[in-house]
Protein backbone atom coordinates (compact mmCIF):
# COMPACT_ATOMS: atom_id res chain seq x y z
CA UNK A 1 0.00 0.00 0.00
CA UNK A 2 1.00 3.23 -1.05
CA UNK A 3 0.65 4.61 2.51
CA UNK A 4 2.54 1.91 4.25
CA UNK A 5 5.51 3.43 2.42
CA UNK A 6 4.98 7.09 1.99
CA UNK A 7 7.07 8.75 4.41
CA UNK A 8 8.58 12.22 5.04
CA UNK A 9 12.13 13.01 4.68
CA UNK A 10 15.28 14.63 3.59
CA UNK A 11 16.96 14.05 0.48
CA UNK A 12 19.96 14.49 2.35
CA UNK A 13 19.13 11.21 3.40
CA UNK A 14 19.71 9.63 0.32
CA UNK A 15 23.31 10.57 0.58
CA UNK A 16 23.84 8.93 4.14
CA UNK A 17 23.20 5.12 2.99
CA UNK A 18 25.94 5.59 0.60
CA UNK A 19 29.18 3.74 1.90
CA UNK A 20 31.95 5.72 1.69
CA UNK A 21 34.46 2.57 1.41
CA UNK A 22 32.70 1.98 -2.05
CA UNK A 23 33.10 3.45 -5.30
CA UNK A 24 37.18 3.10 -6.20
CA UNK A 25 38.05 4.15 -9.00
CA UNK A 26 36.86 2.47 -12.16
CA UNK A 27 34.27 1.01 -9.31
CA UNK A 28 30.53 2.07 -9.85
CA UNK A 29 28.82 3.69 -6.54
CA UNK A 30 25.79 2.04 -5.15
CA UNK A 31 24.01 5.12 -5.06
CA UNK A 32 20.27 5.49 -5.43
CA UNK A 33 18.73 7.04 -8.07
CA UNK A 34 15.87 8.90 -7.49
CA UNK A 35 12.52 10.29 -9.49
CA UNK A 36 10.41 13.22 -9.18
CA UNK A 37 6.73 12.58 -9.33
CA UNK A 38 3.34 14.46 -9.20
CA UNK A 39 1.38 14.76 -6.14
CA UNK A 40 -1.22 14.06 -8.23
CA UNK A 41 -0.12 10.64 -9.82
CA UNK A 42 0.32 9.06 -6.13
CA UNK A 43 -3.53 9.69 -5.21
CA UNK A 44 -3.12 13.02 -3.15
CA UNK A 45 -4.07 16.62 -3.55
CA UNK A 46 -3.64 20.13 -2.17
CA UNK A 47 -5.85 19.34 0.83
CA UNK A 48 -2.99 16.72 1.56
CA UNK A 49 -0.03 18.67 1.26
CA UNK A 50 -1.67 21.42 3.50
CA UNK A 51 -2.06 18.92 5.81
CA UNK A 52 1.49 17.43 5.98
CA UNK A 53 2.60 21.16 6.56
CA UNK A 54 0.07 22.42 9.12
CA UNK A 55 0.71 18.60 11.07
CA UNK A 56 4.75 19.27 10.82
CA UNK A 57 5.58 23.24 9.89
CA UNK A 58 8.91 22.61 9.87
CA UNK A 59 8.99 20.49 7.03
CA UNK A 60 9.17 23.45 5.10
CA UNK A 61 12.43 24.29 5.78
CA UNK A 62 11.70 28.29 7.66
CA UNK A 63 12.52 27.44 11.51
CA UNK A 64 10.82 25.54 14.08
CA UNK A 65 6.92 27.58 13.60
CA UNK A 66 3.55 26.76 15.22
CA UNK A 67 0.77 26.67 13.02
CA UNK A 68 -1.74 29.29 14.12
CA UNK A 69 -5.02 28.72 11.42
CA UNK A 70 -6.06 27.26 8.30
CA UNK A 71 -8.33 27.36 5.57
CA UNK A 72 -9.06 30.78 7.27
CA UNK A 73 -11.10 33.39 5.41
CA UNK A 74 -10.33 36.89 4.87
CA UNK A 75 -12.29 40.13 3.99
CA UNK A 76 -11.16 39.73 0.29
CA UNK A 77 -13.43 36.90 0.54
CA UNK A 78 -10.34 34.40 0.05
CA UNK A 79 -9.18 31.69 1.90
CA UNK A 80 -5.95 31.61 3.52
CA UNK A 81 -4.17 28.43 3.12
CA UNK A 82 -2.35 28.24 6.33
CA UNK A 83 -0.97 31.10 8.58
CA UNK A 84 2.08 29.81 10.72
CA UNK A 85 4.41 31.41 13.43
CA UNK A 86 7.75 31.85 14.87
CA UNK A 87 7.10 31.75 18.76
CA UNK A 88 10.24 33.18 19.53
CA UNK A 89 9.51 36.63 17.89
CA UNK A 90 6.06 36.21 16.54
CA UNK A 91 7.00 36.85 12.67
CA UNK A 92 4.14 35.44 10.68
CA UNK A 93 4.20 33.28 7.84
CA UNK A 94 1.43 33.39 5.01
CA UNK A 95 1.22 30.52 3.30
CA UNK A 96 -0.06 29.46 0.18
CA UNK A 97 -0.42 26.06 -1.41
CA UNK A 98 -0.82 25.06 -4.85
CA UNK A 99 0.04 22.18 -6.75
CA UNK A 100 1.36 22.04 -10.72
CA UNK A 101 3.50 25.27 -11.41
CA UNK A 102 3.13 28.84 -10.27
CA UNK A 103 0.82 31.03 -11.95
CA UNK A 104 -0.36 34.46 -11.96
CA UNK A 105 -3.58 33.88 -9.67
CA UNK A 106 -1.84 31.92 -6.88
CA UNK A 107 0.85 34.74 -7.20
CA UNK A 108 -1.47 37.51 -6.60
CA UNK A 109 -3.75 35.80 -3.65
CA UNK A 110 -0.16 34.92 -1.66
CA UNK A 111 0.74 38.68 -2.15
CA UNK A 112 -3.36 39.89 -1.35
CA UNK A 113 -3.55 37.79 1.88
CA UNK A 114 0.57 38.79 3.36
CA UNK A 115 -1.12 42.47 2.82
CA UNK A 116 -4.24 41.44 4.74
CA UNK A 117 -2.51 39.95 8.00
CA UNK A 118 0.35 42.48 8.60
CA UNK A 119 -2.60 45.32 8.31
CA UNK A 120 -4.31 43.45 11.09
CA UNK A 121 -1.12 42.67 13.06
CA UNK A 122 1.12 45.53 12.13
CA UNK A 123 3.54 45.31 14.86
CA UNK A 124 5.02 41.94 13.75
CA UNK A 125 6.96 41.08 10.69
CA UNK A 126 5.13 39.10 8.04
CA UNK A 127 6.48 36.73 5.24
CA UNK A 128 4.32 35.80 2.00
CA UNK A 129 4.91 32.53 1.15
CA UNK A 130 3.95 30.67 -1.97
CA UNK A 131 4.61 26.80 -1.96
CA UNK A 132 4.15 25.01 -5.50
CA UNK A 133 5.29 21.58 -6.89
CA UNK A 134 7.29 23.64 -9.81
CA UNK A 135 8.59 27.65 -9.44
CA UNK A 136 9.02 28.38 -12.99
CA UNK A 137 10.93 30.40 -14.90
CA UNK A 138 9.16 33.11 -15.93
CA UNK A 139 7.27 33.35 -12.49
CA UNK A 140 10.44 33.27 -10.75
CA UNK A 141 11.38 36.42 -12.59
CA UNK A 142 8.52 38.13 -11.33
CA UNK A 143 8.42 36.66 -7.43
CA UNK A 144 12.40 37.60 -7.56
CA UNK A 145 11.26 41.42 -8.88
CA UNK A 146 8.79 41.73 -6.30
CA UNK A 147 10.84 40.45 -3.47
CA UNK A 148 12.91 43.42 -3.46
CA UNK A 149 9.86 45.00 -1.74
CA UNK A 150 7.87 42.60 -0.63
CA UNK A 151 9.32 39.98 1.54
CA UNK A 152 7.82 36.75 -0.22
CA UNK A 153 9.74 33.21 -0.01
CA UNK A 154 9.02 30.87 -2.53
CA UNK A 155 9.40 27.14 -1.97
CA UNK A 156 9.12 24.05 -4.30
CA UNK A 157 7.29 20.56 -2.80
CA UNK A 158 8.47 17.46 -4.72
CA UNK A 159 7.54 13.84 -4.19
CA UNK A 160 10.59 11.44 -4.60
CA UNK A 161 11.09 7.93 -5.17
CA UNK A 162 14.31 6.26 -4.31
CA UNK A 163 13.60 2.73 -5.22
CA UNK A 164 10.62 1.61 -3.52
CA UNK A 165 10.43 4.23 -0.20
CA UNK A 166 8.47 7.53 -1.70
CA UNK A 167 8.92 11.09 -0.03
CA UNK A 168 8.13 14.30 0.29
CA UNK A 169 10.67 17.46 0.21
CA UNK A 170 10.70 20.80 0.49
CA UNK A 171 13.10 23.25 -1.32
CA UNK A 172 13.24 26.81 -0.98
CA UNK A 173 14.08 28.27 -4.15
CA UNK A 174 13.72 31.87 -3.31
CA UNK A 175 14.36 33.84 0.27
CA UNK A 176 16.08 36.78 -1.10
CA UNK A 177 14.41 40.10 0.95
CA UNK A 178 16.14 42.31 2.63
CA UNK A 179 15.34 45.65 5.14
CA UNK A 180 16.10 48.93 3.04
CA UNK A 181 19.15 50.60 3.81
CA UNK A 182 18.63 53.93 6.19
CA UNK A 183 20.38 55.92 3.47
CA UNK A 184 17.63 54.65 1.08
CA UNK A 185 14.77 55.39 2.98
CA UNK A 186 12.80 58.69 2.69
CA UNK A 187 10.59 58.29 5.78
CA UNK A 188 12.78 60.02 8.04
CA UNK A 189 11.23 60.73 11.70
CA UNK A 190 13.26 62.94 15.01
CA UNK A 191 14.31 61.31 18.17
CA UNK A 192 11.20 61.86 19.85
CA UNK A 193 9.16 59.50 17.71
CA UNK A 194 11.18 56.46 19.24
CA UNK A 195 11.33 58.14 22.77
CA UNK A 196 7.21 57.62 22.14
CA UNK A 197 7.34 54.55 21.11
CA UNK A 198 10.02 52.41 22.46
CA UNK A 199 12.55 54.22 24.56
CA UNK A 200 14.17 51.43 25.64
CA UNK A 201 15.52 50.71 21.93
CA UNK A 202 17.01 55.09 21.90
CA UNK A 203 19.09 54.31 25.11
CA UNK A 204 19.88 51.02 23.87
CA UNK A 205 21.33 52.13 20.53
CA UNK A 206 23.19 55.34 22.34
CA UNK A 207 24.85 52.75 24.59
CA UNK A 208 26.33 50.71 21.70
CA UNK A 209 27.01 54.21 19.77
CA UNK A 210 29.08 55.39 22.80
CA UNK A 211 31.17 51.84 22.88
CA UNK A 212 32.05 51.56 19.07
CA UNK A 213 33.12 55.24 18.82
CA UNK A 214 36.28 54.34 19.92
CA UNK A 215 36.46 52.21 17.06
CA UNK A 216 34.37 54.15 14.31
CA UNK A 217 35.43 57.67 15.29
CA UNK A 218 32.88 60.32 14.82
CA UNK A 219 29.19 58.57 14.12
CA UNK A 220 25.83 59.99 14.24
CA UNK A 221 22.29 58.69 14.86
CA UNK A 222 19.66 58.31 11.98
CA UNK A 223 15.99 58.32 13.01
CA UNK A 224 13.73 56.70 10.37
CA UNK A 225 10.15 54.76 10.73
CA UNK A 226 12.20 51.61 9.89
CA UNK A 227 14.50 52.00 12.98
CA UNK A 228 17.60 54.10 14.24
CA UNK A 229 20.93 53.54 12.65
CA UNK A 230 24.91 54.72 13.56
CA UNK A 231 25.98 56.50 10.57
CA UNK A 232 29.87 56.52 10.12
CA UNK A 233 30.79 58.87 7.37
CA UNK A 234 27.04 58.68 5.64
CA UNK A 235 27.50 54.67 5.60
CA UNK A 236 25.03 52.29 7.77
CA UNK A 237 27.43 50.37 9.98
CA UNK A 238 24.71 49.31 12.83
CA UNK A 239 21.11 49.92 13.61
CA UNK A 240 18.36 48.79 15.72
CA UNK A 241 14.91 47.98 14.68
CA UNK A 242 11.53 47.07 16.48
CA UNK A 243 10.34 43.81 15.52
CA UNK A 244 7.39 42.30 17.52
CA UNK A 245 8.38 44.68 20.44
CA UNK A 246 11.76 43.06 20.19
CA UNK A 247 15.07 45.14 19.55
CA UNK A 248 17.15 43.85 16.66
CA UNK A 249 20.73 44.99 16.40
CA UNK A 250 21.71 45.03 12.42
CA UNK A 251 25.64 44.74 11.71
CA UNK A 252 26.27 45.30 8.10
CA UNK A 253 28.98 43.75 6.96
CA UNK A 254 28.52 44.57 3.20
CA UNK A 255 29.28 41.30 1.60
CA UNK A 256 33.24 40.94 2.16
CA UNK A 257 34.48 38.08 2.41
CA UNK A 258 34.95 37.01 6.68
CA UNK A 259 33.22 39.62 7.92
CA UNK A 260 29.97 37.71 8.20
CA UNK A 261 31.55 34.80 9.70
CA UNK A 262 33.82 36.79 12.05
CA UNK A 263 30.55 39.06 13.33
CA UNK A 264 28.54 35.44 13.83
CA UNK A 265 31.48 34.03 16.04
CA UNK A 266 31.62 36.91 18.63
CA UNK A 267 28.06 36.28 18.79
CA UNK A 268 28.46 33.19 19.61
CA UNK A 269 30.46 33.96 22.29
CA UNK A 270 27.45 35.12 24.10
CA UNK A 271 25.23 32.61 22.85
CA UNK A 272 23.73 35.14 20.90
CA UNK A 273 21.93 33.49 17.63
CA UNK A 274 21.45 35.37 14.39
CA UNK A 275 20.30 35.30 11.25
CA UNK A 276 22.94 36.42 7.97
CA UNK A 277 22.39 37.28 4.50
CA UNK A 278 24.48 38.63 1.86
CA UNK A 279 24.41 42.14 3.63
CA UNK A 280 24.00 42.23 7.09
CA UNK A 281 24.00 39.87 10.58
CA UNK A 282 20.77 40.55 12.16
CA UNK A 283 20.58 39.50 16.41
CA UNK A 284 18.17 39.96 18.80
CA UNK A 285 19.42 41.74 21.61
CA UNK A 286 18.02 42.10 25.18
CA UNK A 287 17.81 45.96 26.13
CA UNK A 288 18.70 45.23 29.70
CA UNK A 289 21.53 43.31 28.50
CA UNK A 290 23.32 45.80 26.30
CA UNK A 291 25.68 47.44 28.67
CA UNK A 292 26.90 44.18 29.91
CA UNK A 293 27.89 43.06 26.17
CA UNK A 294 30.45 46.40 25.74
CA UNK A 295 33.26 44.12 24.77
CA UNK A 296 30.49 41.98 22.76
CA UNK A 297 29.74 45.68 20.21
CA UNK A 298 33.32 47.02 20.44
CA UNK A 299 34.56 43.54 18.65
CA UNK A 300 32.11 43.58 16.25
CA UNK A 301 33.06 47.59 15.48
CA UNK A 302 36.62 46.13 14.93
CA UNK A 303 35.51 43.71 12.07
CA UNK A 304 33.14 45.98 10.57
CA UNK A 305 35.03 49.29 10.76
CA UNK A 306 34.73 50.84 7.35
CA UNK A 307 33.61 47.83 5.85
CA UNK A 308 32.89 49.38 2.66
CA UNK A 309 36.46 50.64 2.06
CA UNK A 310 38.21 48.07 -0.17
Amino acid sequence: MLAAVLKLYSIDSVAAKVDPKKGKKGECMDIPISETLSIVSIGRDEAWLQEQIWNNPSLIGLGDLEAMVREKSVSSGGRLDILLKNPDDDTMYEVEVQLGATDPSHIISTIEYWDLVRKKWPQRQHFAVLIAEQITSRFFNVIQLMSTTIPIIAIQANIVKTGDTIGLHFTKILDVYEEPDDDMVQATVDENFWLNKHPDMVRAIKHVKAFAEDIYGKTELRFNKQGIAIIQESYVVMKAVLRANSIFMIFKHGGKPGLSDAIIAVLAQKAISCDTNKLVVKAKINSEQVQSLKETFVAIAQINNHWWAS
